[in-house]
């Protein structure tokens, strides 16, 4: 495809044919960015999104934990939580000091 427009379905087929490439080159790697030329990385970027979602997307690699969203929402509830209990702790003191 040098040159030519891509399509999704080009860029899927460009992953699994380097997969299959390396393989037989007898590399258990996946495909990175740096074996393809410039434009073949655009479009499959732009086609399939950051480099591990294109290879979830081609099926060579695992999709990520689905529940990755609620464990950063409860992330955060646990860091405003540790900095309420900093700020009365730190309110209490400063009363003391007053005294």
């Amino acid at each position: 495809m040098a040159g030519g427009k891509y399509k999704k379905e080009d860029c899927i087929r460009l992953l699994l044919s380097k997969r299959e490439e390396l393989l037989g080159l007898g590399s258990d790697r996946l495909p990175q960015r740096s074996d393809f030329e410039n434009a073949e990385v655009a479009a499959i970027k732009a086609f399939l999104g950051p480099w591990p979602r294109a290879l979830e997307q081609a099926g060579l690699k695992e999709p990520r934990d689905g529940d990755r969203l609620e464990k950063n929402r409860e992330k955060r509830r646990r860091a405003r939580r540790r900095a309420r209990i900093a700020r009365k702790e730190k309110g209490a003191s400063e009363v003391k000091e007053d005294v």
